[in-house]
């Protein structure tokens, strides 16, 4: 482990971040630590001041001196001391003190490196002496205690309000750790630390929080952390017969945010099994709610990993051929608190065309009896799970919508035939949920109306960004379920079954709907549909939409 390039740079140290907690900021009294200025910049730039002035015999001997203790800097010591548990903590000891030395002078002198040269040597002397730790086999212990170390002071120095202090110095800082292949340091260690350690569990808690402040401070370095080992770590970790700690939920946390919006670490994880799992792991949770709010939070960050693989087309044959639909289903049987998870994944796993196997699948398993029931009636006991009503429709309408896109034949009979049973009740229910959102979404277009007015009033542009900021406002009133009730209702009334279309006028008419109100919605749902995917096939489903439009 090459502990030097993990310490070059030291945070102003203020407050630590508590374990469990999310506050506690290291700023000092409004101090701008330069981290951008990394020791070798700093040599360079010096010695080019020295090189430039005319100087006393004494500046010259000065100068000469420092330069030889930077050509000499890498060399061993043949006279060296014994490397043991006492003396690794002088070294620790030794360092810290350099370190607040050379922050200090840093600070009092940012402008003026003459100031705080012959600390920076010292410190880095002191940094050359550690490296003689990681070559040491038999100094686990001595070699822990210097690595928790480590990960704490650089937990402080990524804390993400301390990189936001200096964006500049930040970037400098991240950039130097990814050269070092931190995560790859950083993952090794973990794997040495034994966590019934408290102290050494603190340093893998620590380290996760360094990787945490990196991906949020550059989203783009997830691939990268991920392909250094972190991923395999990670599923390791979490797949461990251990009792649930804080640890195991921070794993969850950590695997969440390196697959969200990230087809490379999702395939990643696929070829890994992490499908597999992420599925066995979540199948405590079939028959059993989390026994703590924190075993929820675990929950929660697994299913959303899981929803996130969903998103590529490999892992819905990988989810598939892992039973996971069998999984997904029996929970919704059973009505405990991951229920409505569950039916988020089985609605990232069955939307589009490459969710018609699933949605084969799925009516194989016997869903249609799951889904409908959560169709006909909103479950009430919600809220403790943090999901809306809406959301709930959402997800129902959606997986009921990809099974009419996708299924073909016996199982599209099959779909079809639950529209017919008790007297058409499911389509009393479509229609009931079609005039519930289109009120929604019409009150909601009054509003925006109203405001563009206003702006036009006082003379402002209505720019595409103001018009994608009102579009999302109406998705989130509820245009898109509506959209998808109205794309329901089409394909039913176009099954070629009498009773359906005849059931969706009749309503139409008794309550005075308009056609012309469903094609407007339909259109502009086919204009926004496909979003990610080819011009072909964009094309194509928007003919289909309109096809379906001409014969309601």
């Amino acid at each position: 482990m090459d502990v030097g390039e993990l310490l070059n740079y030291q945070p102003d140290r203020g407050a630590k971040r508590p374990r469990h907690q999310d506050g506690g900021a290291t700023g000092g009294d409004d101090v701008r630590v330069k981290h951008q200025k990394t020791l070798s910049r700093e040599m360079h730039r010096h010695r080019e001041q020295l090189e430039t002035e005319e100087e006393s015999e004494e500046d010259s001997g000065h100068r000469n001196k420092i330069l030889e203790k930077l050509m000499d800097q890498d060399e061993d010591d043949p006279e060296a001391e014994p490397v043991d548990e006492s003396s690794v903590k002088k070294m620790i000891l030794t360092f810290e003190k350099r370190s607040y030395k050379n922050q200090e002078l840093r600070i009092k002198f940012p402008d003026n490196p003459e100031k705080f040269m012959e600390s920076e040597l010292d410190l880095n002397d002191i940094i050359q002496e550690m490296h003689v730790i990681a070559t040491m086999p038999d100094c686990t212990i001595c070699f822990s205690h210097v690595a928790i170390a480590v990960v704490d002071l650089l937990q402080e120095l990524t804390d993400i309000d301390t990189l936001h202090e200096s964006e500049e110095g930040a970037e400098v800082l991240i950039d130097a750790l990814l050269e070092g292949q931190v995560v790859a340091l950083l993952v090794q260690n973990m794997e040495r630390l034994d966590e019934s350690v408290k102290e050494e569990a603190d340093g893998v808690y620590n380290t996760l929080a360094i990787i945490e402040n990196m991906a949020e401070f550059r989203p783009g370095l997830c691939t990268e952390a991920a392909q250094q080992g972190l991923m395999q770590w990670l599923l390791k970790r979490i797949k461990a017969k251990m009792p649930f700690d804080a640890n195991k939920l921070y794993c969850s946390e950590i695997l969440a945010i390196l697959l969200q919006n990230n087809d490379d670490t999702r395939e990643l994880l696929g070829e890994m099994d992490g499908i597999d799992v992420l599925l066995q792991q979540l199948s405590v949770f079939k028959r059993h709610n989390p026994s703590t709010a924190e075993e929820q939070e675990m929950m929660e960050n697994l299913f959303d990993a899981l929803c996130s693989c969903l998103m590529l087309a490999n892992n819905r044959d990988r989810f598939l051929k892992g039973e996971g639909l069998q999984l997904m289903n029996l929970m919704l049987r059973e009505k405990k608190m991951s229920r409505t998870s569950a039916l988020k994944v089985l609605d990232h796993g069955m939307i589009g065309p490459e969710g018609a196997d699933n949605c084969h699948k799925f009516v194989d398993i016997l869903g249609l009896r799951t889904i409908f029931p959560l169709f006909m009636k909103t479950p009430k006991k919600m809220k403790k799970t943090g999901t809306s009503e809406k959301e709930h429709e959402e997800h129902v309408c959606s997986i009921i919508a990809s099974m009419l896109r996708n299924l073909k034949s016996q199982q599209r009979s099959r779909l079809l035939t639950k529209f017919t049973e008790n007297d058409c009740e499911k389509v009393d229910r479509l229609m009931e949920l079609y005039f519930k959102y289109l009120e929604a979404v019409q009150q909601a277009d009054k509003r925006i109306e109203g405001e563009k007015h206003e702006m036009v009033r006082r003379g402002e542009i209505l720019d595409d960004t103001m018009e994608d900021e009102f579009y999302l406002r109406r998705l989130d009133a509820g245009l898109f379920v509506l959209q998808l009730i109205c794309y329901i209702m089409v394909e039913i009334s176009n099954s070629g079954i009498a009773q359906l279309q005849q059931r969706v006028q009749q309503i139409l008419n008794v309550r005075g709907g308009s056609v012309k109100v469903i094609r407007h919605i339909m259109r502009e749902y086919a204009e926004s549909i496909g979003d990610g995917k080819t011009e072909e096939f964009k094309e194509a489903e928007r003919k289909r939409i309109m096809d379906l439009l001409d014969s309601f």
